[in-house]
C-alpha cells in the first residue's frame, strides 16, 4: 500500500470517493449499445467513448459542464458516418474528437474515392480497452487506453494508440495519442483535434487568449467579425458559423498553449501541446442560438482540406511502420492569479 493509499483511505471508505473508472453502456436513444468509459478524478468527471476512438464526450469540473453537445445528443454507431457531409447528424461535441486520419474538414472526392467529412476515425470502435488506476509514492492516476485501426482491403492501414491519464488533485486529462502507418506503402495523414468548449463555463463573459502573430478569417462573412475572435457575445438566433485562422507561435521547443478564461467564474480551461506535428490551429466560433459552442482545432492540416494540400503538394505522409506522437494536456485552473499566470505565460510565448 502507498502512501497515497493510506493517505486517502484515512478518509474514504473506499478509494472510488475520490477516483475511478468504469465500463458503461448506454441503454437507451440513439446512444442505445454504446460502449462507454465513466470516469471521475478528484474534481473532475468525463466519458471517453470506447466505441468512439476513445474521444471525451463530455468533461466536468465540480459539477460545472464545460463543453458544448451538439442538438443531435450523444450517438452510438450508426448510418452517419460514412458519407459526405452526414457528420453533421453524428458529431456530438464533446471535450474533444478526433478527425482524420485520411481527411479532416469538408467531404471531398480524389480519384474516384470519398472521403467524408472530418474523416472516419472518431467513429471506430476502439479494441484492447484497459482501464485502471494506479498508486505509486504520493501520487494517484487515472489511466484508460486502446487502440483503433483505420483499415481498407488493398488501402490503407493506420492505428492509433491511445492513452488518457488523469492525475488526482491536479484537475487536467493528458491525452498521448501514437499514430503508425503499417501498411507497406506512405500512407497520408490528416489529423485534427476538435476540441469544443461549451455552457455554462462558456458564455459571454469569456476572453479567448491564443499566441498569435495574425488572425484571419476563412471566408467573407468570417473575415467581417475577425476583429472579434477572441470575444464571445450572447446567443444571436441564427447567426453562420466564424472560422479564423491563426498563425500560432511556441516556445522554442515548439510548445505552446491556449486559454479560455471566464472572468466572472474566475475559471479557466487551458490545452497545451507541441506544434511540430500540429502546425495548423484553427478556432471555430458559432454563436448560434442552440449551436453556441468555441473550437479549439490543433492540426496537421489546413482548414481548407485534402484537396488543398494535394493541390499544392503539401500532404503529410507516414512512411511503412512510421509512428508519430501527439501529446495534448487539458487542465482546469481556477482563481484570478492563475488565471493571470497563464496568460502572462501566453504573451511570453508571443514576445
Amino acid at each position: 500500500m502507498t502512501a497515497m493509499d493510506k493517505k486517502l483511505m484515512k478518509y474514504c471508505g473506499s478509494l472510488q470517493q475520490m477516483v475511478y473508472a468504469r465500463p458503461i453502456v448506454y441503454k437507451e436513444g440513439r446512444a442505445e449499445h454504446m460502449n462507454a468509459i465513466e470516469a471521475k478524478c478528484g474534481d473532475i468527471f468525463f466519458h471517453s467513448a470506447a466505441d468512439k476512438a476513445l474521444d471525451v464526450t463530455d468533461f466536468s469540473y465540480k459539477g460545472m459542464n464545460m463543453t458544448f453537445l451538439a442538438k443531435p445528443g450523444l450517438e452510438g454507431r450508426n448510418q452517419y458516418d460514412t458519407n459526405g457531409e452526414e457528420a453533421l447528424r453524428s458529431i456530438m461535441g464533446g471535450l474533444f474528437f478526433t478527425c482524420g486520419l485520411e481527411n479532416i474538414c469538408a467531404p471531398c472526392t480524389v480519384d474516384g474515392k470519398d472521403y467524408p467529412m472530418h474523416g472516419r476515425m472518431r467513429t471506430t470502435p476502439a479494441e484492447h480497452v484497459c482501464t485502471d488506476v494506479i498508486t505509486e509514492g504520493e501520487t494517484c492516476k487515472l489511466v484508460i487506453s486502446g487502440e483503433m485501426r483505420e483499415a481498407e482491403l488493398f488501402g490503407e492501414n493506420m492505428v492509433l494508440r491511445r492513452r488518457i491519464e488523469s492525475v488526482l488533485g491536479e484537475n487536467s486529462i493528458t491525452v498521448t495519442d501514437e499514430i503508425e502507418n503499417q501498411a507497406f506503402r506512405p500512407e497520408p495523414l490528416m489529423l485534427l483535434y476538435h476540441c469544443n468548449v461549451g455552457y455554462p463555463f462558456l458564455n459571454e463573459n469569456c476572453e479567448l487568449y491564443v499566441p498569435s502573430k495574425k488572425v484571419v478569417g476563412r471566408e467573407e462573412f468570417s473575415k467581417k467579425h475577425v476583429e472579434r475572435w477572441n470575444k464571445l457575445e450572447t446567443p444571436i438566433d441564427n447567426e453562420c458559423e466564424y472560422v479564423f485562422i491563426h498563425d500560432m507561435q511556441s516556445d522554442d521547443k515548439l510548445d505552446t498553449m491556449v486559454l479560455v478564461a471566464n472572468h466572472e467564474l474566475d475559471i479557466g480551461l487551458t490545452i497545451e501541446f507541441n506544434q511540430k506535428n500540429l502546425p495548423y490551429f484553427m478556432e471555430w466560433k458559432s454563436m448560434a442560438s442552440g449551436d453556441y459552442v468555441l473550437g479549439l482545432e490543433p492540426s496537421n492540416s489546413s482548414v481548407y482540406g485534402k484537396l488543398h494540400h494535394i493541390e499544392n503538394n503539401t500532404v503529410h505522409y507516414l512512411e511503412p511502420f512510421e509512428k508519430e506522437t501527439n501529446v495534448l494536456k487539458f487542465s482546469v485552473i481556477e482563481g484570478k492569479d492563475k488565471i493571470d499566470a497563464a496568460i502572462e505565460k501566453i504573451n511570453a510565448i508571443k514576445a
